[in-house]
């Protein structure tokens, strides 16, 4: 039973909320009830202080010059590597590259695996892949003439296991979501990654969605490839990662092309500079990355765990309210410990953009669209959903905000 000011078992949430300073702000003359954090989370106020103080303080382009302010700027940028690498649970920080967001990082990746690819090598994906997972994945294949085979998800809103392992036979790469940015499911990255690699493939995780909400480590995954990005996490925009195991990093071409990336230039030869800078090429996004570093620096204080197991009790509970709507389509796993707190749904015949709109009026921010998703909108049969995602900030009260905002979306529009 869904109870306003009830407070979570995990969290202190007005003392997180109190860090947030947009979550003061007011959308149409109502208190904003922020649930898009599937698209980009808020920023706490020591990420926001972080990024001022570097342009305040020490200002300076990285890894080249040795004076005082380059060498403070290049400590905190390779502080924030050395963060990642044990948030993650990598190895070592040169399996740790900067991107400017996801996407890039997967296509970083995937330039990775193709490099040693031939023509009519395998490469398999699923239909819950976001765009940025799938489609340089088809446009590769296209062009080197590689065979694209496609995963099944079931009703469930799972990754079909028999088509899977059927698909593996003779393939050289699989990439996939590691948590759905439409249906919420967790995949299994340990075992689907085990099964790939006993079938001869490298595999490449999308870890966009899971990384801000479940702990995650790499080395345990055993994946090859491993990407997500800093705005989904509490962090700036135009950071992003990707990690790769050192051996497979070493012998793959770099994806850009440039100053810092190189170590030696001459008029018939270029060689490369070290791992991770190899991949790094120009000037990177120097207040982004220490941006980053606090963001990760706030979410070990709260603790990942910590995170799951509240997220995990708001969408048990969001589901249950949602559920009570007639006409109520949810798409993905029923059941909560099997999914994150993304919540896709569609309310009758009501077009997923008309609900979002109301929702708006009522200062409840959500998404409405394909979510870059496209594949997966052509299985569930559906234009388009409305979705509500939930973070560390959310409270029940938010949930709260939504059911009554839902209410008058059929109030409205029947």
């Amino acid at each position: 039973m869904l109870k306003a000011g009830s407070t979570s078992q995990s969290l202190n949430i007005p003392k997180i909320r109190a860090d947030f300073p947009i979550l003061k702000r007011q959308v149409h003359g109502k208190r904003l009830v922020y649930l898009d954090n599937a698209a980009t989370t808020q920023k706490p106020k020591q990420v926001i202080d972080s990024i001022t103080d570097y342009y305040s303080n020490y200002n300076a382009n990285i890894h080249r010059s040795v004076h005082t302010l380059a060498e403070e700027a290049t400590e905190a940028f390779e502080a924030t590597r050395q963060k990642v690498k044990q948030f993650v649970g990598a190895g070592s920080v040169e399996e740790i590259v900067f991107t400017r967001n996801a996407t890039e990082a997967l296509n970083v990746a995937a330039n990775c695996v193709t490099s040693g690819l031939r023509p009519s090598d395998k490469i398999v994906v699923t239909e819950m892949e976001h765009h940025s997972n799938f489609v340089q994945w088809q446009q590769i294949s296209k062009r080197m003439g590689f065979n694209l085979e496609i995963v099944s998800v079931t009703d469930e809103g799972e990754i079909d296991g028999s088509d899977l392992e059927a698909k593996l036979v003779g393939a050289k790469a699989l990439a996939f979501t590691h948590m759905s940015n439409v249906l919420g499911t967790i995949n299994d990255a340990k075992s689907i990654t085990r099964k790939a690699h006993d079938a001869g493939a490298v595999v490449v995780v999308d870890g966009a969605q899971s990384t801000p909400h479940i702990p995650v480590n790499v080395n345990e995954i055993g994946c090859d490839y491993f990407a997500f990005s800093a705005h989904k996490m509490l962090g700036p925009t135009g950071v992003g990662c990707v990690y790769g195991k050192r051996e497979l990093l070493l012998n793959a071409p770099p994806f850009v092309y440039g100053g810092d990336m190189i170590k030696e230039v001459h008029r018939q030869e270029t060689k490369w500079n070290d791992l991770p800078w190899k991949f790094e090429a120009g000037t990177s996004n120097i207040a982004g990355v220490i941006g980053f570093g606090a963001a990760i620096d706030y979410l070990e204080k709260v603790g990942l765990e910590n995170v799951e197991k509240h997220e995990h009790e708001i969408c048990a509970a969001a589901l249950d309210e949602l559920n009570k709507f007639d006409g109520m389509e949810i798409y993905g796993p029923r059941d909560p410990a099997r999914r994150g707190a993304v919540i896709a749904f569609n309310f009758g015949k009501i077009h997923a953009h008309d609900v979002a709109s109301i929702l708006d009026q009522e200062g409840v921010a959500i998404r409405s669209g394909h979510h870059c998703s496209q594949i997966l909108m052509e299985k569930l049969e559906v234009p388009a959903t409305s979705r509500a995602s939930f973070y560390l900030y959310n409270d029940y009260d938010d949930l709260e905000a939504l059911t009554r905002a839902l209410h008058k979306v059929k109030e409205v529009l029947g």
